[in-house]
């Protein structure tokens, strides 16, 4: 049973040695679908999380409101995990 979609909005706080590859691969084993979304120059622009390419595209920063969301039957766990990886800065 495919479960509802899940959002949820967040201030990016990464620090300096995070990088998108690391994400790319957090996400890899999900099943479901993992989508952020942000405000480019106006635009809102939607990437699929597991697509390098779209990371790119996004440029994430410190401080940027994002929304992620999360399609599919482990939604609630990719969730949690892209939350904890994009907010966890220098803690």
């Amino acid at each position: 049973m495919k479960k509802k979609p899940v959002s949820k909005q967040i201030t990016i706080n990464i620090s300096e040695d995070q990088t998108i590859i690391e994400l790319s691969s957090l996400v890899q084993p999900f099943q479901s679908e993992i989508y952020l979304k942000k405000m480019i120059r106006g635009n809102v622009v939607e990437v699929n999380l597991k697509s390098l390419l779209g990371l790119i595209t996004l440029q994430l920063k410190n401080h940027d409101q994002i929304i992620v969301r999360t399609v599919g039957e482990d939604c609630e766990e990719a969730l949690v995990k892209v939350m904890e990886f994009l907010t966890k800065g220098n803690k």
